[in-house]
């Protein structure tokens, strides 16, 4: 309830995000390592992907330089240590496109 008395309603995507934000927060060190090898992992394979299709070659180079910028985007905040939601939100970002790039080529 808020002060004026009506009920304060949430995204659920934002209560998800806020949840999995202080989780990260918490184990910030370890989860940052384990982001690293995972979204890594995850970009290479969003990679290799882009490149065994058969989309036009501008297109493939423009999205696979985005991959590279995500994925580079996220390592850089963890060894720069920015904020923690600023580190966090690129990781969503890169896990996020990397996933929808392989899914739009395994489809």
């Amino acid at each position: 309830m808020t002060h004026s008395g009506t009920e304060h309603r949430t995204n659920p995507l934002k209560r998800i995000h806020e949840r999995m934000f202080l989780e990260y927060r918490k184990g910030q060190m370890g989860y940052a390592t384990i982001a690293i090898i995972g979204q890594s992992c995850l970009g290479s394979a969003a990679a290799m992907v882009l490149l065994m299709g058969t989309l036009d070659t501008a297109v493939q180079m423009t999205l696979l330089f985005f991959v590279t910028i995500f994925c580079m985007a996220f390592n850089g905040a963890v060894l720069a240590q920015l904020k923690p939601l600023a580190t966090f939100n690129l990781l969503i970002m890169s896990v996020v496109f990397n996933t929808l790039v392989i899914l739009f080529h395994i489809i």
